[in-house]
């Protein structure tokens, strides 16, 4: 039995989501294992290498979007997985909100981005 749960997410960059992840100090792998329960893998297109015996790992559905695949329990063993996953989630927005405002023809524009916990 399985112990990886796969949850549907609204990140859509890899390449965001890749300098996301390193921005906040995690290694980063591409096309890579997920760990899991007793030694369990799961192939990932991008894969968030924690501390301990367990990762995150993201998957690319064919709509563009990507499904966070994860063993939970074993990722909460060390870590606050709300919290984590927060943070990933919070810094791959901030840093998916830049990228758009360098878009050409919005060089001159005024952005007022607003983070609330």
């Amino acid at each position: 039995m399985s112990h990886f749960s796969t949850l549907r997410t609204k990140i859509t960059d890899a390449e965001i989501l890749k300098a996301s992840l390193r921005d906040l100090g995690i290694t980063v792998k591409t096309d890579a294992d997920v760990r899991g329960y007793n030694g369990q893998r799961v192939r990932s297109d991008i894969v968030a290498v924690l501390e301990g015996e367990y990762d995150l790992g993201w998957s690319r559905n064919t709509d563009g979007s990507f499904d966070l695949v994860a063993d939970l329990w074993g990722v909460a063993k060390k870590h606050n997985q709300t919290e984590l996953i927060n943070s990933i989630n919070q810094k791959y927005a901030v840093n998916k909100t830049l990228a758009e405002v360098k878009r050409p023809g919005l060089q001159n524009a005024n952005v007022k981005l607003v983070l609330q916990k």
